[in-house]
């Protein structure tokens, strides 16, 4: 069906729910709180200097720790770690210290929690924020890398979970 003009929040979610994306958990730590969320929206920026990018509801103000810690690693995650991720996507409920303890995590170089198994680790400094409609782009640094084994990774897709 081909759509103009007046597109909805609605009809944009249901075009995006066509959309694979790999499975991640961001996460910081600092001063501000420990903090972790799962997120689709994340890519590289570049490779030189490595920079990463990762999308977060700007109105969840549980989200401020990101910024204020100035810190955040993106863990990417296997097929085996769904229950992670729905842990961290808020569904649940679940406070900041049960959704941590659904992983075994360390720190590489920032002091953001890190998740050992995950497919890769990108330790990020925050060095620049953009706010756009209702999220806000952090871009990142990575300061330290981590891969995991090959495993097959945890995708979302048509509003589901899937191994790819």
């Amino acid at each position: 069906m081909l759509k103009k003009n007046d597109i909805g929040p609605q009809a944009y979610r249901d075009a995006m729910s066509h959309f694979a994306g790999h499975v991640h958990v961001v996460t910081t730590d600092g001063p501000a709180g420990r903090r972790g969320a799962t997120v689709i929206a994340a890519c590289s920026v570049s490779d030189t200097p490595p920079t990463m990018l990762v999308c977060l509801n700007r109105e969840n103000p549980k989200n401020e720790p990101f910024v204020k810690n100035g810190r955040f690693a993106l863990n990417t995650l296997a097929s085996d770690q769904e229950a992670l991720s729905v842990g961290f996507s808020g569904l649940t409920g679940l406070p900041v210290e049960e959704r941590f303890a659904l992983g075994d995590w360390d720190v590489i170089s920032t002091g953001a929690p890190t998740l050992k198994g995950a497919l890769a680790v990108f330790d990020c400094e925050l060095i620049d924020t953009k706010d756009l409609a209702t999220h806000r782009v952090l871009f990142g640094k990575v300061t330290g890398l981590r891969t995991g084994d090959n495993l097959r990774p945890l995708i979302y897709h048509d509003r589901g979970y899937h191994a790819l």
